[in-house]
């Protein structure tokens, strides 16, 4: 058979690297083409176009790439078409990969959505379009699969959360689960994990709060979990504006985490990264902040209380969120100094972390989503 994925941003490529894996254990002949980073690439396929160029995120940020966006649909709908693939599987990504579902269902492919748009949070009038234009949706955290039973979606599933399974193959795999590569090696255990995003502009606005915050704790280390597909002259530009890297701060690419796993608490971007923290047990302090435009209609539209996964899936606060004008030095650092001392707080945020566990049940998501395409395909 015939694939063609489109995932947009790191974690797409994450999970797209997994799909991809597990297709081919039950299709040995797969035939795939896609959208992606270096994870799904290693899965082998071919590369279309490499997420480095494609992630952008907010209103300010889509409007003046646009252009660029416009382009991307055009030639991918064009290469879609002179592929002709049996399936077409769209990763997350929504507001590039809703567009091509229409145009894919209105051609006659089936299209596999995995990983629901948050339609729960804002814009929940998508959910109009996608029934007619998605065959299947495998929806990765517990409370989704509810949301659009009762918004009369029957093509939803819940099939698990896939960075269960990243974790776990993780620690079955690693044979030095505290150490760093050489050159990007803490002396001790009990690092503090700064992850300022996987996007450019995230890096941006973040990395300077999370260092100013390393300049009050001179005696304890921190390690940045940097993008190698963004690249090291990106880091060092940004650390250069606040006078160059602390000297307590390093930066390890491509090594998440190997940092988790040794890390005693973590100051995060809010996204994925906030889910992989608690699964690793790594107390965490959240945080985002984005262009006003963006900001303004994220305060109009957004229906939801909270924005990291964590308190998404718990439906309460288990980990502080210091968002927009929340954000500031002074905030951070009092947060932080709790978080990172054996604190009620901090207890209290790891006892969170086994309830939200339970709620997420066991692994098998790749295998789950790559039985619903197979059923999709033959489905007539």
């Amino acid at each position: 058979m015939k694939y063609y994925i489109i995932a947009g941003e790191a974690s797409g490529d994450l999970h797209g690297a997994n799909l991809i894996r597990a297709i081919k254990q039950q299709d040995a002949s797969a035939d795939i083409r896609f959208w992606g980073g270096d994870r799904m690439r290693h899965e082998g396929g071919t590369c279309v176009r490499h997420i480095n160029g494609l992630a952008y995120m907010g209103v300010w940020e889509v409007a003046t790439h646009l252009p660029t966006v416009l382009g991307n649909l055009a030639f991918c709908k064009e290469d879609i078409e002179a592929f002709h693939p049996d399936m077409v599987v769209l990763i997350d990504y929504p507001g590039f990969n809703l567009k091509i579902a229409k145009f894919t269902h209105k051609r006659g492919y089936k299209n596999v959505y995995y990983v629901s748009p948050q339609i729960w949070a804002w814009k929940k009038r998508r959910i109009k379009n996608m029934r007619l234009y998605i065959n299947a949706l495998c929806c990765i955290l517990p409370f989704e699969q509810d949301f659009y039973a009762q918004n009369n979606f029957p093509q939803a599933c819940y099939v698990g959360h896939p960075l269960l399974d990243e974790v776990m193959r993780y620690k079955a795999e690693s044979d030095a689960p505290n150490t760093l590569k050489e050159g990007e090696q803490p002396t001790s255990k009990g690092w503090v994990a700064l992850m300022p995003g996987s996007r450019k502009q995230e890096i941006r606005k973040m990395m300077p709060y999370m260092l100013r915050m390393a300049n009050y704790f001179p005696k304890q280390q921190f390690v940045i979990t940097g993008m190698g597909l963004i690249g090291q002259e990106y880091y060092e530009e940004i650390s250069a504006q606040l006078g160059g890297l602390p000297s307590n701060v390093s930066i390890a690419f491509d090594q998440t985490y190997r940092v988790l796993s040794g890390a005693r608490s973590a100051v995060v971007c809010s996204g994925t990264a906030t889910l992989e923290a608690a699964l690793w047990n790594v107390p965490q302090v959240v945080c985002y902040r984005t262009s006003a435009l963006t900001a303004l209609a994220g305060r109009l539209l957004l229906k939801v209380k909270y924005i990291s996964l964590v308190n998404l899936i718990e439906q309460c606060a288990i980990v502080p969120e210091l968002v927009q004008n929340g954000l500031t030095d002074v905030k951070l650092l009092v947060t932080f100094s709790e978080l990172n001392n054996d604190t009620p707080f901090r207890t209290a945020m790891l006892e969170g972390y086994d309830q939200l566990r339970s709620h997420l049940g066991s692994g098998g998501a790749s295998q789950r989503v790559a039985s619903v395409i197979a059923q999709t395909i033959n489905h007539s």
